[in-house]
């Protein structure tokens, strides 16, 4: 893709003016909201590729509108930004639907890593259907040329960064996959400055929308000392 469109939600105006500056040298169309209320408006005129989404905002959180962008049904991937380097803050924008998040101060380079990781994730080879069409295990089916997952004959409504996952680990039944491995090939960067509990996350999202019984997930396997694989 080329001249993908990033919205940046973000009420610091001389950080998003940068970050404006940066993508758009870079290629990308880019548009700016200060406030939640203005991202919303904006999404539903023009929707963006990606959301560059800033935790701090006026008028709302930005876990806030992560969360209802989730439950509007917006797939498009979200990567969070935070001032604050802490646990808490990664885990909970995670587990609110986000795909990634990068903590302030950062570079531009590494911001870029990122969303063009996501972007190629989410419109690029996600596109392309796996070789068999379909795969079903228990009262899971995966129809990878209409990129759709369904249980019990019902659609699992999946974001392209879980969608990407399932397929990864699916494809490649009973091979475990480190936790940096996995980031490597879901988000497409170097696995040894991705986090742990980005991985641990989404593995968590996914067993609760495909498991019988998440807690001791019959399909999507802990490995221990290593990672996660898929068991047949």
């Amino acid at each position: 893709m080329a001249g993908e469109h990033i919205l940046i939600v973000e009420d610091e105006r001389a950080v998003a003016r940068g970050l404006e500056y940066g993508l758009s040298q870079e290629g990308f169309t880019v548009a700016w909201a200060g406030t939640a209320k203005q991202a919303l408006e904006l999404t539903r005129t023009h929707p963006p590729h990606l959301f560059l989404l800033d935790v701090r905002l006026p008028d709302q959180s930005g876990f806030d509108l992560c969360r209802q962008l989730r439950a509007e049904g917006k797939r498009q991937p979200i990567l969070m930004l935070t001032a604050r380097d802490e646990e808490v803050d990664r885990v909970l924008g995670l587990e609110l639907g986000a795909d990634d998040y990068v903590v302030k101060p950062f570079s531009l380079r590494e911001l870029l890593s990122r969303i063009r990781a996501l972007l190629r994730r989410a419109y690029g080879d996600l596109a392309e259907p796996a070789p068999s069409s379909k795969l079903s295990f228990g009262e899971v089916e995966i129809d990878w040329e209409r990129l759709l997952v369904s249980r019990r004959g019902q659609v699992v409504d999946l974001t392209p960064i879980e969608f990407r996952l399932l397929r990864v680990l699916t494809t490649h039944p009973e091979r475990p996959f480190s936790r940096e491995a996995l980031i490597e090939a879901v988000w497409g960067y170097d696995g040894s400055i991705g986090s742990d509990r980005t991985v641990d996350v989404h593995i968590r999202h996914l067993r609760a929308k495909l498991e019988e019984t998440p807690a001791t997930p019959r399909w999507l396997v802990t490995v221990r000392g290593v990672g996660y694989k898929f068991e047949p």
